[in-house]
C-alpha cells in the first residue's frame, strides 16, 4: 500500500532514469563482478535489518537509479566525516553490507528515499571507479554458525537483556518485541540488537566489522548492559521528579486557589509568578542564615501586598540587591609568585622597592590566603603609576578589578548607603562596586582617598574606618542593606596624593608606600617602552611610518614638560605625533623622524628654561629645595637691603612657618654677625627685604631656613652663593640644621635641573638609599651639622667674591 505522501515508483526502466534513457550514468551497465556503492552519513545497516534510507546527493540518486535499473543489489558504506559532502572511495569504511532495495519512492517534495534490507557483510578489496557514483570489487564475508554451549548460554543472556531494555523504555513497536523474542541464531539476534540500540554510529561500524560471533555478542552485551542501567536511572530519576511534582503542583494549586480568594477580596496583586521567581532566586543565592531568613521575611510582606502598593517596588528593589551580590565565596585562585614579576615588570619600569613590597604582599597572601592583610595606600605625586600599579596587582592576582573614586564624596551615605525609608536609597559605593565586579575577592582601588570631604551629610572618612580594619569589615554592614556582608576578602589598594589631609585613624589603618617622582633617564625609558607605543597606536600611525630619537624625548623631558609624573610628557609625545600624522594622512610623507631638532618646530618654543644656568651670581640669591603634591622643585631665595631701621620684609605668599623661618634666619645673622665679617651697624639703617619669586603660588614649610640663612650671610657680607649648590634644612637659633622630609623628592628635582651638587641635613642621611641611583651618580652631597657647615660650603671665596662685578637684583630672577 503507498503511503500518501509518497508516489511509488516501480523498478526503474531505462527509459525512465534521469529522463535520458539508458545514458543516465554514462558509462552503460555496471559489471558482474562489481558492485555499485551507496555512502551513507552516519548510518550502518546490518544484515537481515530492514531500514529506510533517504537519499539526496546526485551521485547516489545515480547509483540507486542504476541498481533498481539492473535489478541488483547495492552496497551501502558509512562515509568517515559525516560532514564531507561529496566523498571520494577513499573517505569510505571498507566493510559494508550488502542490501536489497525493497522499495523506492520519491516525495511530493522531491526527495528520495528507499526501504533496504541487509542481506550480508563484504569487504572492498578494490574500488574501480567513482563517476558518476562509485563501484567496486568486493568480498562476501560468510557468516560462521557455531553451536556450543558456550555460545547457546550468550545467546539467551543477550536476548534476556534485550527484552529487559525494551520493557524499560516507554514505547516500543510490538514487531520489534516480536523479532527478539523470535530470533533463531545468535548472529542474527546481535545484529538485531547491534541495529536498534542508541549508541552512536562510529559504535556501530565497529560491531559491524566484528566478524567473530563470540567477540560480537560480548560487545554488544557490554554495550547493553550499560544502556539498561542508564534507562534504571532514568526511570528512577523520573520517579522523583513526579513525586517532586507532585507536591509542587499541590502548592501551585494551594496558591492558585489563594489568588482566586485574594481576587474574590479585591486583593489580588498578581505577582504569584514574580515572588515565586524571586523564592527561587533567594534560595540559590547562597545567603548566609540570617541574610536568607531577612530575605524571605521581605517576600513575605511582598506576598501580602498588590504590586500597586507604594512600598511593592522599595521592596522588589532590595531584593533583587540581596540576590544579586556575590555572597558565595569563589575559589582560590593559586598566586604565582613568578607571573606577578612578570606583570609587573611589564607594566612599569623602575620602582624596585615598591614591586618588591607587592611581592611581598602577594606572597603573604599565597601562604595565608584566610589571613589579615594590610591595607596598602599609594602616596605619590600625579602620574606616577598609582592606579596602574593597582590593575598589576589584580592581574598578578587573576581578580576582578573595581575601581571607585573618592574624590569629592562628601556624604556619608555614598560610602555606607542611605536607609530603605527614602525614595531613590541605594547601597554605598562599596556595596555597589563588589556587585559590578560580581565576586568577593575582587582588588578593590579606592581612589583619591585623601580628596574626600566632610559637611552637613557627615563624614565620609569616618564611614571609611570599618571597611579599611581588617578587624571589622568582615561584618561590614551597608545602611541600605541592613544585613552585614564580608569584605575580609576584597583586596582594597587606597591611592593619594597628599598625606595631611586623610584623618589619622584612617592613616593608621592603611600601610603608606610612597611613589616619588622620576628622574629624566627614568622617564626616558618610560616613553621609549610604553609612551611613544601608546600615542603612535592611539593616533594611527606604525613605527615603520613615524619614529621618535631619543634626544628629541629627552629634549621633550627638559624643555616642555616639569612634572614627577609623565602623564604631561605622554601629552607632549602624542601632540607631536599628531603633527606628523597629518602628512602621513595627506600622503605628502611616507615615513617621519621625530629628533630634538625638529621637535621646536611641531611643539613650539621651550616652555621651560634651565633657571639655574641662566641665573647671574650676586649676593643674596640662593637656591633652595622644595617638595609640592607634584613632586620636587628648585625655589629661589632673594633677599636685599633697602634704607631703613633694621626691619625685615618678606614677600612671595610665603605661610606662617616660613615667615617664622625666615625671622629665625635673621635673629641668628644678627647674633653671629662678626662670625661672617658682618658689620652690624648695617642692621641700624637698613631694612632687609626677603623675596621668593612665583609670588602667585603660596609657599609653606621650614625647610627653607638654610636657605634664607645662606642668601641672608651672602648678602650682607657680600659673598655670592655657588650657582651649582641647593639646599634644604630647618635651622635653629642655636645653629643646628634640623631634619626635614620629601628628600627624595628634592633631590630629583636638583638632578632635574641641572645643579651638580646639594647640601642636606645630616641627620637626614638615613634618606639617602632613597634616592634613585641616576640622582646620586649626578649629584655631590654634603651633610650639614651647623650652619657653619653650610657658608663654608655654600659662599664663594672672599676674592672670588670681589672680583664679581655688581648687578641689579632682577637679573637673578
Amino acid at each position: 500500500m503507498t503511503h500518501p505522501i509518497y508516489e511509488t515508483i516501480a523498478p526503474v526502466h531505462a527509459a525512465d532514469a534521469g529522463g535520458n534513457g539508458g545514458a543516465a550514468n554514462g558509462n552503460g551497465s555496471v559489471p558482474a563482478d562489481q558492485l555499485i556503492i551507496l555512502p551513507v552519513r552516519n548510518f550502518v545497516l546490518f544484515p537481515g535489518v530492514v531500514m529506510p534510507v533517504a537519499v539526496q546527493r546526485p551521485a547516489s540518486l545515480a547509483a540507486v537509479q542504476q541498481a533498481i535499473r539492473e535489478g541488483r543489489p547495492v552496497g551501502i558504506l558509512m562515509q568517515r566525516d559525516p560532514q564531507q559532502e561529496e566523498p571520494a572511495s577513499g573517505d569510505l569504511h571498507r566493510m559494508g553490507v550488502v542490501a536489497n532495495i525493497l522499495r523506492y519512492v520519491t516525495a511530493q517534495d522531491g526527495t528520495h528515499h528507499l526501504v533496504c534490507q541487509g542481506e550480508q557483510r563484504f569487504r572492498v578489496e578494490e574500488f574501480v571507479k567513482e563517476r558518476p557514483f562509485v563501484t567496486a570489487r568486493v568480498t562476501r564475508v560468510e557468516e560462521v554458525e557455531e553451536s556450543t554451549s558456550e555460545i547457546e548460554a550468550r545467546f539467551v543472556h543477550l536476548q534476556g537483556q534485550a527484552t529487559e531494555a525494551l520493557e524499560l523504555l516507554p514505547q516500543v513497536p510490538g514487531e520489534l518485541v516480536a523479532a527478539v523474542r523470535g530470533a533463531e541464531s545468535p548472529g542474527a539476534l546481535t545484529d538485531l540488537v547491534a541495529a536498534y540500540i542508541d549508541i552512536s554510529s562510529d559504535e556501530k561500524q565497529e560491531l559491524l566489522e566484528t566478524v567473530d560471533i563470540v567477540a560480537r555478542m560480548n560487545k554488544v552485551s557490554r554495550l547493553l548492559a550499560h544502556r539498561i542501567e542508564v534507562l534504571r536511572l532514568s526511570q528512577e530519576i523520573g520517579r522523583q521528579t513526579r513525586a517532586s511534582l507532585d507536591e509542587r503542583q499541590r502548592e501551585v494549586l494551594l496558591r492558585e486557589q489563594m489568588a482566586a480568594i485574594q481576587k474574590q477580596l479585591g486583593e489580588d496583586g498578581g505577582n504569584s509568578q514574580e515572588i515565586a521567581e524571586l523564592e527561587t532566586q533567594v534560595a540559590e543565592a547562597g545567603m548566609p542564615d540570617d541574610v536568607e531568613q531577612m530575605a524571605r521575611k521581605e517576600l513575605g510582606r511582598l506576598r501580602r501586598m498588590s504590586d500597586a502598593g507604594p512600598e511593592y517596588g522599595m521592596i522588589r528593589t532590595y531584593l533583587d540587591w540581596l540576590i544579586a551580590l556575590p555572597w558565595k565565596l569563589p575559589e582560590e585562585a593559586p598566586i604565582d609568585i613568578g607571573e606577578a614579576r612578570r606583570v609587573l615588570d611589564e607594566d612599569h619600569f623602575g620602582l624596585p622597592k615598591i614591586k618588591q613590597r607587592i611581592i611581598e604582599y602577594l606572597a603573604v597572601r599565597k601562604l595565608a590566603p584566610n589571613g589579615k592583610a594590610p591595607i596598602l595606600c599609594f602616596a605619590g605625586p600625579p602620574g606616577v603609576g598609582k592606579t596602574s600599579l593597582g590593575q598589576s596587582i589584580a592581574r598578578a592576582l587573576g581578580r576582578k578589578f573595581i575601581r571607585v573614586s573618592l574624590g569629592g564624596v562628601h556624604d556619608e551615605a555614598e560610602i555606607r548607603g542611605h536607609r530603605r525609608t527614602y525614595i531613590g536609597a541605594l547601597p554605598g559605593n562599596i556595596i555597589q562596586g563588589i556587585r559590578k565586579a560580581g565576586t568577593r575577592d575582587c582588588v578593590m582601588m579606592l581612589d583619591e582617598i585623601d580628596k574626600m570631604g566632610s559637611g552637613i551629610q557627615g563624614d565620609p572618612s569616618a564611614a571609611m574606618l570599618e571597611v579599611l580594619d581588617p578587624e571589622q569589615n568582615g561584618t561590614f554592614r551597608d545602611n541600605y542593606l541592613g544585613v552585614p556582608f564580608d569584605l575580609s576578602r576584597v583586596v582594597f589598594i587606597a591611592t593619594a596624593n597628599m598625606l595631611d589631609t586623610i584623618p589619622g585613624p584612617l592613616r593608621d589603618r592603611m600601610e603608606i608606600i610612597t611613589l616619588s617622582g622620576y628622574t629624566d633617564s627614568e622617564k626616558l625609558q618610560i616613553a621609549k617602552r610604553y609612551l611613544v607605543r601608546r600615542q603612535l597606536a592611539a593616533n594611527g600611525v606604525s613605527p615603520e611610518q613615524v619614529t621618535v630619537a631619543d634626544d628629541a624625548l629627552q629634549t621633550i623631558i627638559r624643555a616642555y614638560t616639569r612634572e614627577a609624573g609623565v602623564r604631561n610628557l605622554e601629552r607632549e609625545v602624542g601632540r607631536a605625533v599628531r603633527h606628523v600624522a597629518v602628512g602621513i594622512a595627506e600622503g605628502s610623507v611616507t615615513h617621519a623622524d621625530i629628533t630634538a631638532e625638529g621637535v621646536p618646530d611641531l611643539l613650539g618654543p621651550p616652555i621651560f628654561e634651565d633657571e639655574v644656568a641662566l641665573r647671574v651670581s650676586v649676593p643674596g640669591v640662593a637656591t633652595g629645595l622644595a617638595w609640592t603634591p607634584v613632586g620636587g622643585d628648585i625655589l629661589f631665595i632673594e633677599a636685599t637691603k633697602v634704607p631703613g631701621r633694621g626691619g625685615l620684609i618678606l614677600t612671595g605668599q610665603l605661610g606662617d612657618v616660613m615667615k617664622e623661618s625666615a625671622q629665625a634666619a635673621m635673629s641668628l645673622v644678627k647674633s653671629r654677625a662678626a662670625e661672617f665679617g658682618i658689620d652690624p651697624a648695617v642692621f641700624a639703617t637698613n631694612d632687609v627685604h626677603v623675596h621668593v619669586p612665583a609670588g602667585a603660588t603660596p609657599k609653606d614649610g621650614p625647610s627653607a631656613g638654610v636657605a634664607m640663612f645662606t642668601a641672608l650671610v651672602s648678602l650682607l657680607s657680600g659673598r655670592t652663593v655657588r650657582k651649582d649648590t641647593a639646599m634644604t634644612g630647618e635651622i635653629s637659633l642655636r645653629g643646628l640644621v634640623l631634619p626635614v622630609g620629601g628628600i627624595k623628592e628634592k633631590v630629583v628635582a636638583a638632578a632635574r635641573a641641572g645643579l651638580t651638587r646639594v647640601m642636606l641635613p645630616a641627620r637626614n642621611r638615613r634618606d639617602y638609599e632613597d634616592i634613585p641611583q641616576d640622582a646620586r651618580e649626578r649629584l655631590d652631597f654634603v651633610w650639614l651639622e651647623r650652619v657653619d657647615d653650610a657658608i663654608a660650603n655654600a659662599l664663594e671665596p672672599t676674592d672670588a667674591a670681589a672680583d664679581t662685578p655688581a648687578a641689579p637684583l632682577r637679573a637673578a630672577v
